[in-house]
């Protein structure tokens, strides 16, 4: 099995750290709006590659956040005139019932940043005594000049990284800064513009984490100081990620972090990127009044997960003609609800796990289960096995 490392820039052969053992974390949603298209196709490849493991008898264990506390949320709680907890817990709810609509499976560990500000406060302290944060009015700062490579990630100039930065929540012209790409690690709430902001008590202010720190501790409280595959869409590369390696390999001292980066494209609308600043978007909750949840997981599987691609209408239409396809080559046979310990020597099957080996390529396997529904005499069974593998239900 290969999958595709956003660190090399090329497939890689599957090894864990541990044999056997996989730790999984996707980065999660900031609670603020609701779930469209681009979300889902995130969450629903990260469904794929779990199952997709454990079917192959890896012992996966997926955890996924939820940005609990974030500018986003304290500024959309004061337009909307809600408590942000309330706030947080409404669209983290709605997310959820989106996501299980769909038959994506709920990870293993689903955890808010807020349940770990303990952790979070020991890497920073721990970070600046070993020289690679300083505080400065209350705040604390990742030092980038003390981590070698920073940017190996993303492979940005600075002049780009300070421009990304800026559009990502980033504060380049912050004057307590030492170097412009210096990132938060701990932020004082105690200044006259963050007043009346959540917080909590530290060694250097009344405050609240940075963004980048928050996975950072979730990932060593829940899978430890090395994970094999790390997730997320693709503008989470930079700086969120960047910043994520230059930490955690700064307060543990062990390399790779993450052994493997893993990350989704982009969702397009209108010719835009939907986005919730742009509003083009395209609800899951609307999509459902209009197809099944098998028909919206055809339509986001037959996309290459690393290959940006624009949402139409007709995609849809594509997508429930080919399920329905499929389903009367089915005929009475149910998707199986697990493959069997026993799997069949199938030259249709063997061509799907060759597909599924190279880089999870759903849309080669779905284009096979189909010509295969079309054939004069299509196997339901092996139909069966392989829909489930993608995780479609009856």
């Amino acid at each position: 099995m290969k999958i595709y490392n956003s660190l090399t820039l090329k497939k890689e052969e599957f090894k864990p750290f541990e044999d056997k053992k996989v730790g999984i974390y996707v980065c999660g949603i900031t609670p603020y709006d609701t779930t469209h298209l681009g979300h889902a196709f995130t969450y629903m490849f990260f469904d794929v590659l779990a199952r997709y493991l454990r079917f192959k008898d890896y012992k996966v264990t997926y955890a996924q956040n939820v940005t609990d506390i974030d500018d986003d949320i304290l500024k959309k709680a004061k337009e909307v005139n809600k408590n942000w907890i309330e706030l947080g817990n409404f669209w983290t709810m709605r997310f959820l019932t989106d996501i299980k609509s769909l038959n994506i499976n709920f990870p293993d560990i689903y955890c808010k940043a807020t349940d770990s500000i303990d952790v979070i406060i020991n890497i920073t302290k721990t970070l600046i005594e070993k020289g690679f944060a300083y505080q400065k009015g209350g705040n604390v700062y990742f030092g980038i000049g003390k981590f070698k490579n920073y940017g190996r990630l993303s492979r940005m100039d600075k002049k780009e990284m300070i421009i990304i930065s800026k559009e990502r929540g980033g504060d380049p012209s912050d004057p307590l800064k030492k170097n412009p790409l210096d990132f938060l690690l701990w932020q004082s709430t105690d200044r006259r513009t963050k007043q009346n902001e959540p917080f909590w008590e530290s060694p250097w202010s009344k405050g609240r984490p940075g963004w980048h720190i928050e996975c950072s501790a979730m990932i060593s409280k829940f899978l430890g100081e090395q994970v094999e595959i790390h997730g997320g869409g693709k503008d989470l590369i930079f700086p969120h990620h960047e910043s994520e390696i230059a930490q955690s390999e700064s307060f543990t001292g062990k390399k790779p972090f993450v052994k493997y980066w893993m990350h989704t494209a982009m969702v397009l609308y209108e010719r835009e990127k939907m986005a919730k600043s742009l509003g083009n978007l395209v609800m899951v909750s609307d999509l459902l009044k209009k197809a099944t949840p098998n028909e919206i997981r055809y339509l986001l599987l037959m996309h290459q997960y690393r290959t940006p691609w624009e949402y139409m209408p007709r995609k849809l239409l594509i997508a429930k003609n080919s399920f329905k396809t499929i389903k009367v080559a089915l005929g009475k046979i149910k998707i199986s609800n697990k493959p069997p310990k026993d799997l069949p020597k199938n030259a249709y099957f063997s061509r799907f796990i060759k597909f599924m080996d190279d880089d999870i390529n759903t849309p080669a396997a779905l284009n096979l289960l189909l010509k295969m529904s079309k054939g004069k005499s299509p196997d339901p069974e092996i139909l069966s096995i392989c829909l489930s593998i993608l995780g479609f239900k009856n």
